[in-house]
């Protein structure tokens, strides 16, 4: 349900913490740069009240805003069934979890049944609708048996599921309580047309710790973040810097006009606790997002059926294209629309539909904004020459449907030494290679298909021992040109140098899956 990457912390109850803005008094004077002298103190004149007045484009109070907004901003609380193989996760170890709030024992203080004990925890949520629709994160509600909405006036109302979105970590839910019949609910508006700029204002409520009703603010510190995760895949996260903390998750980010610009999701923590680095996706993402769940209890996006990698600046400058970014396609699904298309291993996508794209998640984006049969026109670079390659979009499958499809269900594990020892072995790029024979696929589980040569020794000092590569990797192409022999890998770093290349790129295969990796060639 939640994932942690660099440092980044996503889950259930991330939240705002208090944020504490001391505004600057006026009353200060500036010494002038290059002054002769430096006074040895600095004497403030009593003649008058010092002025504690905000300086210009700062509000005096946020007090407004939050009257204003705060009761479309609601505590959600949910029962779940506990993990048997867990407990709640420590911050900053395992994930952000949720906030736990008690467990319900069984008569008598004893198990009932052996079902597994159920769990309470708490997140945050706001209106969008008059009719008792609200946004959170899916991490939020994705494992509820009971959700309860408690609203800024006290009243507690059940709620249900409308749908649930994996890819952007968003949910919505909608308040199902008779008592609540014909109720018109408060809301608030997505704001997608005024983009504050970095260093703006933010404010945002939500129910950090179970507080429930907390305000913070900061300002915007930067857009376009991207934390590396699958749950940020379709993201591109705005960072703020009021703090965010367990319980506030799905809680809203406002400008200072009351309009939504961003759900809280995130925050970076090397401890678990808040550094004051949040993140937050952005209002058109969201309210795209909400649109679909509503109308459908699901999101559906483009897909081509390709596992692609950043095009990163070393693989450019290995490749000898060192201006070039994009996203590289390391294998196609049999079948998919981009295979049907005509693009290849290999192939670089620089561009979609007019769009460039500079990394692989940038290119998945790209995709996923077509609808089922869509054509999307993909700008490529193949051996170095542009092209452009039209592909009819499909329905990209369910994340763990994905997962299931990038994973051969084997352990990988390869034994420390094989049954015999290898022979014609040869040394390049940190690496020892040798043919890749029967006894090498029966040692490594290494799959009729694949062709290449094998890894049989890694220099752990060398740039590939640094890039993870490891015994029983293969060694498939250098630069674009296939190798099925040593002698195919020496004339391929050859023609590098030649071209006055420092550096190959490298496709590898593990456990069946390709992998590009740009390689040093050792003096």
């Amino acid at each position: 349900m939640t994932a942690r990457k660099s440092g980044f912390i996503v889950g259930a109850v991330a939240g705002a913490g208090v944020a504490a803005a001391a505004l600057a008094g006026m009353g200060m004077r500036m010494g002038t740069a290059g002054a002769a002298e430096v006074p040895a103190a600095i004497r403030v004149s009593t003649a008058a009240a010092p002025s504690f007045a905000p300086p210009p484009g700062a509000p005096m109070s946020f007090a407004d805003i939050f009257e204003k907004v705060s009761p479309a901003v609601v505590q959600i609380d949910v029962t779940s069934k506990a993990s048997p193989s867990r407990g709640p996760r420590i911050p900053g170890l395992e994930g952000f979890d949720i906030v736990p709030r008690g467990q319900k024992p069984g008569a008598d203080g004893e198990d009932e049944s052996p079902a597994a004990p159920k769990q309470q925890s708490s997140g945050s949520g706001f209106f969008i609708s008059a009719e008792g629709y609200i946004v959170t994160n899916n991490h939020v509600v994705a494992d509820a048996d009971e959700i309860k909405v408690v609203m800024k006036d006290g009243r507690e109302l059940k709620a249900t599921v409308v749908g649930r979105d994996e890819g952007t970590d968003l949910a919505v839910i909608k308040v199902i309580d008779p008592k609540a019949k014909g109720a018109a609910f408060p809301y608030v508006d997505f704001e997608n047309s005024a983009k504050p700029r970095v260093g703006d204002w933010v404010i945002t409520i939500g129910n950090p710790f179970g507080l429930g009703g907390t305000a913070t603010a900061g300002i915007i510190s930067a857009y376009g973040r991207d934390l590396n995760d699958s749950s940020s895949r379709f993201v591109d996260y705005i960072q703020i810097d009021a703090p965010i903390n367990r319980g506030n998750s799905g809680g809203p980010s406002f400008d200072i006009y009351g309009r939504v610009i961003g759900v809280n999701t995130a925050i970076f923590s090397p401890t678990g606790g808040s550094v004051g680095i949040g993140f937050a996706i952005p209002a058109d993402v969201a309210e795209a997002t909400a649109k679909q769940l509503i109308a459908g209890g699901k999101v559906v996006r483009g897909y081509i059926g390709a596992n692609i990698q950043d095009f990163s600046e070393e693989m450019a400058e290995a490749q000898g294209m060192p201006d070039v970014k994009g996203a590289i396609i390391a294998e196609l699904v049999a079948g998919a629309p981009a295979a049907k298309a005509g693009l290849m291993p290999e192939d670089i996508v620089t561009a979609v539909n007019g769009v460039n794209v500079k990394s692989g998640s940038e290119l998945t984006r790209e995709v996923a904004k077509a609808k089922p049969g869509d054509i999307i026109r993909m700008s490529i670079l193949r051996s170095g020459k542009p092209r452009t390659v039209e592909v009819k979009s499909g329905v990209r499958p369910a994340e763990d449907a994905l997962g299931a499809t990038n994973n051969d269900g084997e352990d990988g594990g390869a034994p420390a030494t094989p049954d015999k020892p290898q022979t014609q072995k040869f040394e390049a790029l940190g690496l020892t290679l040798a043919p890749l024979d029967t006894t090498a696929r029966a040692t490594y589980k290494i799959a009729p298909e694949v062709r290449g040569v094998l890894i049989v020794g890694v220099k752990a000092d060398s740039d590939a021992g640094e890039k993870g590569l490891v015994k029983g990797d293969v060694l498939a192409s250098v630069s674009g040109v296939a190798v099925n022999s040593t002698s195919e890998v020496a004339g391929a770093i050859s023609a590098a140098q030649k071209g006055g290349r420092t550096s190959v790129l490298a496709k590898v295969i593990r456990q069946g899956r390709p992998v590009f990796v740009p390689l040093k060639i050792a003096p």
